[in-house]
């Protein structure tokens, strides 16, 4: 049989699927951070987003800089390994370039959020690290109650249902079947909680190599609204198997937007300077890929990234 191809160039399927006001949810954990869809979205303008990630980083820093976000839900925020969020914190302690709202909760907060919203249940309860703890004074979202088994005190936290999820991940077929491997945190979750779902991949595969390793096949194509093939799509973040995490980039961040003067600078040259992931990559250089680059580069047979 025939199936429906998802295959949609990137800029079609952000100006399809992503609206103004949209709860957006992006996937990757360190790893697989979908950078080339949060950079189209900025370059598309899109405003008034209310953001859901366990991590945001540098894309979601970028985003806020860019005037899209007016309301993060989260669990951590930083430059991981290197320190602060410049735009964000500009943006939370003097309202620049706008003000924005925050939620934060717990990674396990976030993750059981993201479970309760894929398994199609209001809220879930935990205990692990709440009770007791001063989240729930200040998140009043979060309710208590007893076991009705054991009579210990639980913390029940509400679902999540983003109006869209955006990933990245290693590979997929024409038919959206995404495969992924290494650190996937709740992609899984976020795109099952999700009602629409994106997806950029290193490279599109045959059919015939999906169903080889089927175990693979994180989120099922009929879940997937549009696929598209961005290599490079995670950088600075890595994709594992493909390339590694580019260190020295998210330290140069940091140093290039302390002032905002020194954002709008980066954003020109990094974002609205390029129009594409594919300039993106030229921009970046033959010797910076060939230093990031796992060998060989695409996955097949699947590729761990493990050489000598």
């Amino acid at each position: 049989m025939e199936l429906e191809s998802k295959l949609l160039p990137t800029k079609e399927a952000v100006k399809k699927f992503v609206n103004d006001g949209d709860l957006v949810s992006f996937g990757g954990f360190t790893h697989g951070i979908p950078f080339a869809l949060g950079h189209e979205m900025i370059r598309q303008k899109k405003r008034n987003l209310r953001v859901c990630k366990e991590t945001p980083d540098l894309l979601v820093d970028q985003m806020i800089a860019a005037g899209c976000v007016k309301h993060t839900i989260f669990s951590w925020a930083g430059n991981p390994g290197v320190g602060l969020l410049h735009a964000f914190r500009r943006a939370v302690e003097k309202g620049v370039p706008q003000p924005i709202t925050h939620e934060e909760y717990t990674h396990f907060i976030m993750a059981a959020r993201y479970f309760a919203g894929a398994s199609g249940v209001p809220f879930i309860p935990i205990s692990a690290g709440v009770v007791g703890s001063d989240l729930i004074k200040h998140r009043k979202n979060l309710k208590t109650m007893n076991c009705p088994y054991t009579s210990k005190k639980l913390c029940l936290v509400p679902a999540i249902n983003p109006d869209i999820a955006v990933i990245h991940a290693q590979r997929a077929d024409k038919e959206g079947n995404i495969q992924m491997w290494g650190i996937f945190g709740s992609n899984k979750e976020i795109a099952m909680a999700s009602e629409k779902v994106i997806v950029s991949v290193e490279e599109i595969v045959d059919e015939e190599i999906v169903r080889r390793d089927p175990n693979r096949t994180i989120i099922p194509g009929f879940h997937v609204d549009a696929v598209m093939e961005e290599p490079w799509g995670a950088h600075p973040s890595y994709t594992q198997g493909y390339y590694d995490r580019d260190n020295g980039f998210y330290i140069e961040y940091d140093q290039a937007t302390r002032t905002v003067e020194g954002m709008e600078a980066f954003l020109n040259e990094w974002v609205y300077g390029v129009e594409n992931r594919r300039e993106y990559v030229k921009k970046l250089g033959a010797e910076k890929i060939l230093k990031l680059m796992v060998k060989p580069y695409y996955s097949f047979p699947v590729n761990y990234g493990y050489y000598g």
